[in-house]
């Protein structure tokens, strides 16, 4: 459950400007707040079923737009090459040229 959630939150950084506005409302609620359907249905004045019809609707889109779109691959992609670069960084011994190559490294990582 735990990694269904962090995916969640994953994808839901990436896309939830594309989610419908009761979508994008329940699954911040939910994953992010840490409320309970219940919570958020009396919050609604809506049916625990109908929270977790958007929900579910709304996990089942965030990750068809993954699908298509890929950002969230991308990014881990990236984060893993810059990771990769740090350690090579690392390496050079003029601290000079390290120190510039970190500040470097640190400006791409901001870019995300």
């Amino acid at each position: 459950m735990l990694e269904k959630t962090n995916q969640v939150n994953l994808l839901f950084d990436f896309y939830a400007e594309l989610l419908k506005g009761k979508q994008r409302e329940y699954l911040e609620l939910y994953y992010l707040d840490d409320l309970s359907l219940s919570e958020i249905a009396e919050m609604h004045e809506v049916s625990r079923q109908a929270v977790y019809d958007h929900l579910k609707r709304a996990e089942k889109q965030l990750f068809e737009y993954e699908e298509k779109l890929g950002l969230a691959a991308l990014h881990d992609q990236r984060q893993s090459v810059l990771q990769q670069m740090a350690a090579e960084v690392e390496k050079v011994e003029d601290t000079g040229k390290r120190e510039k190559l970190l500040s470097l490294l640190h400006q791409l990582s901001e870019m995300e």
